[in-house]
Formats: C-alpha cells, structure tokens, sequence
C-alpha cells in the first residue's frame, strides 16, 4: 500500500502493528493493557477507527482507549469514566443498550455492562503481537472477535471465557494466516468476516465453524454488511467493492467510482454508505449496483460512520470526529 503513514485504518492492518510490542515496553510501571486510558480535553480529537449504536447512544473508540460517548446524537461527545487500557481499540460492538464490548491491540477484550460509561478487560495477550481487528455479538452472550493472522475467538457466556477458533487454510493455501478485519451479520443470523486477499469467511454456527467464500478478488476486504433484502456488500483496499445478491454463493465486482481505499460501509435505511481514505464518501440508492462518489477538499482520512438515533450520518476520522 502506498503511503502507509496516512492511511489510518491501514496503519491498523498493516505498518504499525510492531507499535503493539514497543508501546507496552514504554512504560516502566505496568503493561500497557493495564494503564487506564487518560481522560483530556482533547479526546473527541484522538483518532477513531469505529463506531456503533448502544440503543439511543453512540459509542467510538479509537487511539490510546478512548472511548467516546454522545447522548445527542453526535452533536456533542464525553469520555467514558473509566476504561481500564491505552491500548489503541479497533472496534466495538453492543448487543444491547447496556452491553457492549470493544477490542484492540495486545489483544485486549473489553466489556461494558453500563452503555459504555465503564469497562472491564476481559482478555489481553502480550506474549504474542497479534492485535484484534474486529469483534460482533449476537446477543449478550455469544460473540466473535478476529484479528492479525486469523486470529479467532469465540465466546457463549459474555466473554467470561474466550476460546481459540482454529481455522482450516483457505483453499491453495497451507497455511489460515490471512488478517482478519471486519465481520458482520445478515438477517439470518449468519456471520461473515471480511478478510485480507479478497477472501470472505462465513458460519452459520455463531463462529464455531467456518468456511471461505470464493469472491475472486484479490485485494484486502477490510469492511462488509449486509442488506436487508440479504444482498451482501464488502470493500477495502484500492477503493474495491465487491457484492453477492445470492447469500455469498457468488461475487461481482462493483465500480466504486474511486481508488481510494474504503474503511467503513453500512446500510442506512435503504441507503448503502460508505467511507474511506483521502476523505472519499460515496453513496448508493439501489443496494449497492452504483455508487456516487464526492471528497473532502482537506483529503481528512475518514476511518469509520454510524446513523444516529435521528437519523444523522456521524462520521469519524484519523482526526477524530468530523464535524457536521
């Protein structure tokens, strides 16, 4: 990837991984997954890298823990009180208005059982340097966190325990070493993984088991969902877009109108939105088939976009929260 240093969803995946291992030697006192996260004025400006609904709030999460919260829908955002890590978090997922969890580099697992105001580690690793990109619950009970080099856990009692997900090679392969970046859910229950070298995996047995889907593309997935109608959607790197309209049977690649790579991609009430590097935003209004395209004039990396309550597209960037 070319430029690395203001790519800041890529900085995740890719080049500042070994930052997990020497940011945790810089303190002399405690590990970094045990140093709180400090509370400043600037916070909302930290770096943010995803967001998410916990009932009427939004919660982001980003660089050295932050964590941030708006009862307003994203007019105004607050620190969480208490997160217990400065460890950079990836994402964040709510299975409820009170129950979320957020994960990170150091393999940190954080729970919140107060709409985010306070959290708890659940899990850390640091023995070895493999971050976790993505985490998804169901319900308050069973979720799935992925990470660096297929790194996969699962767990069906709230994250009191997390087990290791070994997964098979991908086909051609030797070797389950693809990045594991984002996964989410259709309607069906089903889950799926966007993932490095245009691989897809699904389960249909909250992540016990998975298989790979044959997409036929090449280039790293680091976003999906999917609509309502089922149609799947996933896109990352070099602005790719790739859309299945038969529950992953088969792909098509769809023109994005851009070759900025892509962060973040919901559906909004019908409305396919997605965000990305070089402050690219585009849009679709017939599930994904076409998109428009339009760019910041300052080039701001836009790294993650949530609906609020009201209906508000609130967008998050290496900055942190991008105005409306």
């Amino acid at each position: 990837m070319r430029d690395l240093r203001h790519k800041a969803r890529a900085v995740l995946f890719t080049a500042i991984l070994a930052s997990c291992a020497a940011a945790a030697a810089a303190s002399p006192t405690a590990p970094l997954e045990q140093v709180p996260a400090p509370i400043h004025a600037y916070a909302s400006s930290e770096m943010i890298l995803a967001a998410t609904r916990a009932g009427q709030r939004l919660v982001a999460v980003g660089d050295h823990g932050v964590v941030l919260l708006s009862d307003d829908d994203g007019r105004s955002y607050r620190q969480a009180r208490a997160v217990p890590t400065s460890a950079t978090l990836t994402a964040v997922s709510f299975s409820d208005a009170r129950n979320g969890w957020a994960v990170g580099h150091l393999g940190v697992i954080l729970h919140t059982s107060d709409g985010g105001e306070t959290w708890v580690l659940q899990r850390s690793d640091t023995s070895v340097d493999q971050p976790l990109f993505s985490v998804y619950f169901t319900d308050a009970e069973h979720g799935v966190a992925a990470g660096l080099w297929s790194l996969l856990l699962i767990t069906a009692d709230g994250g009191h325990v997390w087990k290791p997900v070994v997964l098979q090679p991908p086909p051609g392969s030797k070797h389950a070493d693809r990045n594991l970046f984002a996964i989410f859910s259709n309607h069906k229950g089903s889950l799926f993984i966007a993932a490095e070298r245009g691989a897809v995996l699904r389960s249909d047995d909250q992540g016990a088991s998975w298989s790979y889907l044959n997409t036929g593309a090449r280039g790293s997935f680091w976003t999906g969902c999917a609509l309502k109608d089922g149609t799947l959607l996933v896109a990352g790197l070099r602005g790719h877009v790739y859309r299945s309209a038969d529950d992953g049977r088969s792909w098509n690649a769809v023109p994005s109108g851009t070759e900025s790579s892509i962060t973040d991609i919901i559906d909004d009430r019908g409305q396919v939105v997605a965000v990305g590097l070089d402050g690219i935003e585009l849009r679709s209004r017939d599930g994904g088939l076409t998109f428009g395209v339009k760019q910041r004039d300052d080039r701001l990396a836009l790294t993650a976009v949530v609906a609020a309550p009201n209906g508000a597209l609130r967008v998050f960037s290496k900055a942190g929260v991008v105005n409306p």
